[in-house]
């Protein structure tokens, strides 16, 4: 979960880099931050399906990668 929420940053910083020379690169790296995020809701459920989470946590944690998963769309959609 660390890793993959980490890569949701690093690949905005990386694409926020590159936009000066392309604004398809930087909407590549905003998709690719998108999947990183789409994998910690997958560890999510992991960790609540393995019991180590409780279900409010589940939940909570849920509903703030999908808030952070919609931030994402509406950047990657003004860059194509």
């Amino acid at each position: 979960m660390r890793r993959s929420s980490k890569g949701i940053c690093a690949n905005l910083a990386e694409g926020f880099a590159k936009q000066t020379h392309s604004k398809p690169e930087f909407a590549r790296f905003i998709s690719m931050a998108m999947g990183s995020c789409s994998e910690v809701e997958t560890w999510i459920s992991y960790a609540f399906d393995l019991g180590y989470t409780s279900q409010a946590q589940h939940d909570d944690w849920l509903r703030s990668y999908a808030h952070i998963y919609g931030m994402l769309i509406n950047p990657r959609e003004k860059l194509k």
